[in-house]
């Protein structure tokens, strides 16, 4: 199946987020027709800092090696590992030759900044024709107050999917859902909508995250707690592993 097809408003793509060849692997055994890799779990994995554009290598050796599990792939490049458009636009070509089927492209920079409107609306640019899904991704909410959200899915319109990560609030996702004819995606967050009320708003892709990777460090933790009769703390939460990191 095409990847943009899978993008159903009203009926969302459930993403789950892989970290390393295992994961991908084992959520490719279970049935997901499309899987994610979350930059988070790429870091971390390699002693990275996320976000900060310190993973490009990784992050495609990491697609190259999944892209053969018989399942679509997108990658999260995070603001594609350069401010320059031809630079991105020559690391989605080569992510396209390597079967992957779609990116994942933020305009949140290391500072906290976003990126200049213009300049992401050239990056967006430079990254398609290539045959990849590309879905724009706006922090407003992740790194601010979601001031501006709508204008920068307004300018981020010749994407192929616009991406809004720590919105949580139904109405607002009903009203962004609405005014945008691209199909919206949303980060799935414990204590927040579930999926069912998400594609009653909506949505088309609600993707995971790092959620994946920090339930399984809880996992493991709570394991080795275990063999000392200990109980496990609760999953660590994106700033408290974002934090051990370099």
């Amino acid at each position: 199946m095409n990847f943009h097809d899978l993008h159903r408003p009203g009926d969302p793509l459930l993403l789950p987020n892989a970290w390393d060849y295992g994961s991908a692997a084992h959520l490719a055994a279970h049935g997901f027709p499309a899987i994610g890799t979350t930059s988070l779990g790429v870091a971390a994995v390699h002693g990275r800092p996320d976000g900060a554009g310190a993973t490009r290598a990784e992050t495609i050796e990491l697609a190259e090696a999944i892209s053969g599990l018989g399942v679509l792939v997108t990658v999260d490049i995070e603001g594609g590992f350069s401010d320059d458009p031809a630079e991105v636009g020559e690391l989605v070509a080569g992510l396209a030759a390597l079967g992957v089927a779609g990116v994942n492209l933020e305009d949140g920079r290391p500072d906290g900044t976003l990126r200049p409107i213009g300049l992401q609306q050239r990056i967006i640019e430079a990254a398609k024709g290539h045959g990849v899904f590309v879905n724009a991704r706006t922090d407003t909410y992740w790194l601010g107050s979601g001031e501006g959200t709508r204008e920068r899915l307004d300018a981020y319109g010749h994407a192929d999917g616009v991406f809004v990560p720590g919105l949580n609030d139904l109405d607002e996702i009903a009203k962004l859902a609405a005014s945008t004819p691209l199909p919206l995606n949303v980060l799935y967050q414990q204590g927040g909508p579930g999926l069912a009320r998400l594609a009653e708003a909506g949505v088309a892709r609600v993707s995971t995250g790092s959620l994946l990777y920090r339930a399984a460090l809880a996992a493991a933790l709570g394991t080795a707690l275990g063999v000392r009769g200990e109980q496990a703390p609760g999953i660590p939460t994106y700033n408290e592993i974002a934090a051990r990191l370099p």
